[in-house]
């Protein structure tokens, strides 16, 4: 099936395409629909399409040579991965990404993206506009990992994911782990010292956030 123009504007990189723009990524995206903890491409393996996330979340990582996992990104609706390799000589994708539930994209296959940027200017500074939003999180994902203790990183983990004064309880203590670069017996720890300091209470459910400033201080303090 090939998905309407229209469609393609919930894809935040062709947001602000032209209509004639749009009718023309329509006739070469291929939509396919993966299901829960399927692998949708593997990291090392030659890079052949660009990837648009139009329904669903799915998780980006790398594993080290010992077998620990650095989540780079989740991703959901409007998003989009493995646009940098495309342009690189010989390129391979530069990381795993799995469905974390049902996940729909529309795929782009390299030639016919290299084509489409031939002959509009507008979809080459969208994407040029996505790697610079590409460049600033992985230079802030740096800046955690090399800069920030293990407990900075997690104050301001549950910052950026409190909704309502308290953290949802869609993610283990494992894929926490693996989103902040270290392992689970870590953030288990962690946890326990930030709920003695009073800053956050561990519930069944959920993780409540006691002291926002306090947090922030363990951020930048």
């Amino acid at each position: 099936m090939i998905p309407k123009a229209d469609s393609l504007r919930t894809i935040s990189v062709f947001a602000q395409l032209p209509s004639k723009t749009l009718e023309d990524i329509a006739r070469v995206a291929v939509p396919r629909t993966y299901e829960c903890d399927e692998t949708i491409i593997f990291e090392g393996d030659p890079c052949h399409a660009a990837y648009f996330v139009a329904r669903g979340h799915a998780r980006v990582a790398r594993v080290s040579a010992g077998g620990r996992e650095q989540v780079l990104a989740r991703l959901g609706p409007g998003q989009s991965f493995n646009t940098v390799p495309l342009f690189q000589r010989d390129g391979v994708n530069h990381a795993t990404v799995r469905a974390m539930e049902e996940v729909t994209l529309y795929i782009v296959a390299r030639e016919d993206l290299i084509a489409l940027l031939r002959v509009s200017p507008e979809l080459g500074l969208a994407l040029l506009r996505d790697f610079a939003d590409r460049l600033d999180h992985l230079t802030d994902l740096v800046e955690d990992l090399s800069l920030r203790t293990v407990r900075g990183r997690l104050a301001r983990f549950l910052l950026e994911q409190a909704e309502a004064g308290a953290v949802s309880p869609r993610m283990t203590q494992a894929e926490i782990a693996a989103r902040l670069g270290t392992v689970r017996e870590t953030i288990g720890r962690t946890l326990r010292d930030l709920a003695d300091d009073n800053l956050i209470r561990m519930d069944r459910d959920r993780i409540l956030l006691l002291d926002r400033q306090g947090l922030e201080y363990e951020v930048h303090g």
